[in-house]
């Protein structure tokens, strides 16, 4: 197999993230590993493997032929045989199809929310899905929503894997006192319900005023991040929750931190999670996505349903209280993580599925 890796861009994120922890992983498990970004550079590219072969195509429209036959000639020099397009890149992948039919394509779907976008961008996914050699999906839900709609007739369910890169130094301090911090990987999105977060934040001031929030994430500067902006204001937090925007030494960070909490309202499997569990920190999580299929209440993290903001407050609290539970629940996610969802265990799965293509 000589596969390359499509994505958007090498912002931070979930999928982004994916994508290059898939590329240096093919580096070692097939013939050839390649990371092809089609619209904008970023942070992660600092993360690729030096043996991984990148090419950045500069797309600068939606159909840009220019940029598609660059990318097939990069291809064809490197012999490529699979493209794996991450989440939104399944459309450049489906034009560099038509250009290069040999081309076999993977498409990796991150998004939570695949079973909601509009009609007439699932319109355009039908469409490109007759081409498709494969899906990926990353929880049981997107697994039955593609089954159903796209037209592809090999989805596989796969749960993320991550490695902590340890060798970025310290260049984020956190805020607040040491010993009681809590963590939020998460990009300034909707589906990421900052709103919970600071509803829980505005309540733990009260109860627990020597704690702290810190967010971690990229801020878009759009509609969701000024009314998450306007709501922190309003609510008098701004010495209790801490913005960091987009941080590379995430390892640095989890290491500063004592709890870590997810509040989305929809998710897959985030890779934060497994961040976190690789970090040993205690988790209070919304049940959504593939996440209740890690974390088990009271054994190694906790979960919160229906995005109730007082039952959320009432569990991390219980952490916050309780230094030997937040040791407890910590070490078992470790040891959940290491077990289910290494490198070794997901990149095995996902390489046998490909021979069945």
């Amino acid at each position: 197999m000589r596969i390359a890796q499509i994505i958007d861009s090498l912002e931070i994120g979930g999928a982004e993230k994916m994508a290059v922890n898939y590329a240096n992983a093919m580096v070692t498990a097939a013939a050839f590993s390649a990371l092809i970004t089609t619209r904008k550079e970023g942070p992660l590219k600092a993360q690729l493997h030096k043996e991984v072969a990148y090419f950045h195509m500069q797309r600068t429209s939606k159909i840009d032929v220019s940029a598609i036959l660059r990318l097939r000639k990069f291809c064809k020099a490197h012999q490529i045989n699979y493209v794996q397009a991450h989440s939104s890149s399944f459309f450049t992948a489906f034009l560099l199809k038509i250009v290069m039919p040999s081309i076999q394509i993977i498409w990796h779907d991150h998004n939570g929310l695949s079973e909601f976008i509009s009609s007439q961008k699932t319109r355009v996914l039908q469409l490109c899905s007759f081409f498709f050699k494969g899906i990926v999906v990353v929880n049981y839900k997107l697994k039955a929503w593609a089954e159903k709609t796209l037209h592809c007739p090999s989805v596989l369910y796969l749960p993320n894997f991550t490695l902590l890169d340890t060798t970025v130094p310290l260049q984020t301090d956190l805020k607040g006192i040491a010993g009681k911090r809590i963590v939020c990987l998460a990009n300034l999105r909707f589906q990421k319900n900052h709103h919970l977060l600071l509803e829980v934040a505005e309540k733990v001031k009260q109860s627990h005023p020597d704690w702290t929030f810190h967010l971690v994430g990229k801020d878009f500067e759009d509609d969701y991040s000024k009314a998450i902006n306007a709501a922190w204001r309003a609510k008098d937090l701004t010495h209790t929750v801490f913005f960091y925007g987009t941080c590379q030494d995430i390892a640095a960070i989890l290491q500063q931190s004592d709890v870590a909490i997810i509040t989305s309202q929809s998710e897959g499997l985030p890779v934060a999670m497994l961040e976190y569990g690789l970090s040993k920190l205690p988790v209070v999580s919304t049940e959504v996505g593939e996440i209740p299929l890690i974390i088990k209440e009271g054994e190694n993290g906790m979960l919160v349903p229906n995005y109730n903001h007082d039952i959320f407050y009432t569990k991390l609290v219980q952490l916050l209280d309780n230094p030997e539970l937040r040791f407890t629940l910590g070490k078992g996610l470790y040891s959940t993580i290491d077990q289910k969802h290494s490198e070794k265990a997901i990149v095995a799965q996902f390489k046998n599925w490909v021979a069945t293509l």
